[in-house]
């Protein structure tokens, strides 16, 4: 992560990933079908294991846009941070699905690898340059949108159509590989599917982790809660700051900070440097919710 976007609200953030997610369930239901067609015709299990990736994208966009509406919604007397969670939750199931796709796939591969069949038909091919060509577009697509929102759960989106790039790009080459070898290499496409399983599973687990981090309250990069302490130093009667602990909760950040006034201020002095340092977080870095201020006195006496 890069940090706290400046120009977005939470709301414009979750429309624009549900957005995303939405195009990405359109291009995968197609996908999935044609592939699973062509892999069916065509004798390929490869790219039947890609047809099968690409219909658990579907579900897998399903849920990152259910997380995203659920975690746009604003706070309510049960839910006093509001429904953040969700967001990396949604992340966390896209995460646990790679890894079942994943699973999937190389049980499959093994039982065709021992079961004798047919080589690929040509054709195969085609269908296959396509589908990469579109899955890593659509990758770089809505992995831009994640960056640009600080989405998790949109991240994990664009990786899972990145693997589904990889299973196709494998399946090529596997397919390739069993019409150039001929008789005894007809099992090479299943190799592919197993060897671009433990690809889906390095991504899985790289992806699993920063949302299971979040969901845990693991701090932001560094960066965040320097930009909180140097808009906060700005403020009029701010001495200097002591503690700066950020979290993030979906598609907004949580700020406690501690600032240091004039031990000789009156207490109504003290509430108001608190208020116009929230204000002046809250401006500078419109995705922070809520900054928690607790005023220090410079000298205790």
């Amino acid at each position: 992560m890069t940090g706290v976007p400046e120009e977005r609200s939470a709301g414009s953030a979750a429309s624009k990933g549900i957005r995303s997610a939405l195009a990405g369930i359109v291009v995968n239901g197609a996908l999935a079908l044609v592939k699973g067609i062509a892999g069916f015709l065509g004798n390929s299990y490869a790219l039947i294991a890609d047809a099968i990736e690409s219909a658990s994208d579907v579900v897998s966009s399903l849920i990152v846009v259910s997380g995203l509406r659920i975690a746009a919604k604003p706070r309510d007397e049960n839910h006093p941070y509001g429904h953040g969670k969700a967001e990396p939750i949604a992340a966390l199931v896209v995460a646990l699905s790679l890894f079942g796709a994943a699973v999937t796939i190389i049980l499959q591969s093994y039982h065709e690898i021992i079961t004798p069949h047919h080589a690929p038909e040509p054709f195969t091919l085609i269908v296959l340059i396509i589908v990469v060509v579109v899955k890593e577009a659509l990758f770089r697509s809505v992995f831009r949108v994640a960056e640009e929102v600080q989405s998790t759960a949109v991240r994990t989106d664009a990786w899972h159509h990145r693997s589904d790039a990889i299973t196709s790009a494998a399946a090529f080459i596997g397919i390739s590989a069993a019409l150039i070898g001929g008789d005894g290499y007809e099992s090479a496409d299943d190799w592919a599917a197993l060897f671009a399983s433990v690809i889906i599973i390095y991504n899985a687990y790289g992806l699993f982790r920063p949302a299971l981090d979040e969901i845990m309250d693991a701090a932001p990069p560094a960066d965040v809660a320097e930009r909180v302490r140097a808009a906060a130093a700005t403020v009029p009667g701010v001495l200097g700051l002591e503690k700066c602990f950020v979290r993030k909760m979906g598609l907004d950040y949580f700020v406690d900070l501690h600032v240091i006034v004039d031990g000789a201020a009156t207490v109504r002095e003290g509430h108001r440097i608190g208020h116009d340092v929230k204000d002046a977080v809250c401006h500078a870095l419109p995705r922070i919710a809520d900054v928690m201020v607790h005023i220090e006195p410079d000298t205790f006496g």
